[in-house]
């Protein structure tokens, strides 16, 4: 969408500006590093990352956004004749990724209340990923259910993208010195409100990141820029900013979320940073179109 006046809603970005210290970080940017490669192995900002998360450096992994990190994933752990499970309503690039890498694929249904069932995971597969919360319709699993779900999973990898995992719900890094066939993938773009440098970060056992490293080395050793590792070290580093954000974003949530039941709608309880409504009385495609012809911008 283009123009000035626009309530742009559909890419789930974040309404308020990155950390104080990304602005630092930009304003005494050397330019001079730009004429050299970047780090390839990042690391500033993956000691910042595992630091932050209580984990090993070589427990970290990072790409150009989260996307750049699954895609990866994809190609290095979904190598099985057996086919890959993820919920029938997700991320939608998931199929993309599966269809690109001609990876056998199946999608379990989610249950009335739009959440995911751990046993219709437990079937034999070549691997499984799912958001947590779930996108589009915001619900979460637990710990525990996570950890049901990995338990009937232990020879194949287990992907959480966790990319909006910081407005409510619980982060699974948590289990991954239990579980070695673990990976947690998260994101800046959303809680950091970095979309606009493309960092995205997996946690998992050394055995899985250097894994992700050697194929990511096999065909480009520089994915990170450097500006990108400098302004994702200083978003890291501010804590009490990033804690603020979220917990305006989720009580901005919480807030819509009433109100949309007001007027009528139906509004499935969310731990992301959207809802996930519709009408009994108005389809959704009148709702779409008659919202952008206000300069309003969903997903339909």
């Amino acid at each position: 969408p283009k123009g000035d006046r626009l309530i742009k809603l559909n890419t789930n970005e974040n309404p308020y500006p990155p950390a104080p210290g990304v602005a630092e970080a930009l304003k005494h940017m050397d330019i001079d590093r730009f004429r050299k490669y970047p780090d390839p192995a990042a690391s500033d900002l993956v000691h910042a990352l595992a630091e932050y998360y209580g984990v090993g450096d070589d427990q970290v992994f990072v790409g150009v956004g989260s996307d750049d990190v699954i895609a990866m994933s994809f190609l290095t752990f979904f190598n099985s004749d057996k086919p890959v499970l993820f919920p029938d309503v997700s991320y939608s690039f998931y199929k993309v990724w599966a269809d690109l890498f001609a990876i056998p694929y199946e999608t379990p249904a989610l249950d009335e209340q739009f959440c995911i069932r751990p046993e219709d995971y437990y079937r034999e597969n070549g691997g499984v990923i799912f958001p947590n919360p779930n996108a589009p319709t915001g619900r979460a699993l637990s710990l525990a259910e996570i950890e049901d779900l990995l338990q009937h999973n232990a020879d194949c990898v287990v992907i959480i993208d966790e990319a909006y995992v910081d407005f409510g719900a619980e982060s699974a890094i948590s289990l991954i010195e239990k579980y070695e066939n673990l990976l947690v993938v998260q994101t800046s773009s959303k809680s950091r409100s970095l979309a606009g440098m493309r960092i995205g970060y997996a946690f998992g056992s050394e055995t899985l990141i250097s894994t992700l490293e050697a194929v990511k080395n096999s065909y480009n050793s520089y994915t990170m820029a450097s500006l990108a590792l400098a302004v994702g070290e200083a978003s890291i580093r501010d804590e009490a900013y990033f804690r603020e954000t979220c917990r305006k974003v989720a009580a901005t949530r919480d807030r819509a979320a009433d109100e949309l039941r007001a007027l009528g709608f139906e509004v499935t309880p969310s731990l992301a940073n959207f809802l996930f409504a519709t009408h009994p009385k108005k389809a959704a495609p009148e709702i779409f179109s008659a919202l952008r012809e206000k300069g309003i911008f969903i997903r339909y």
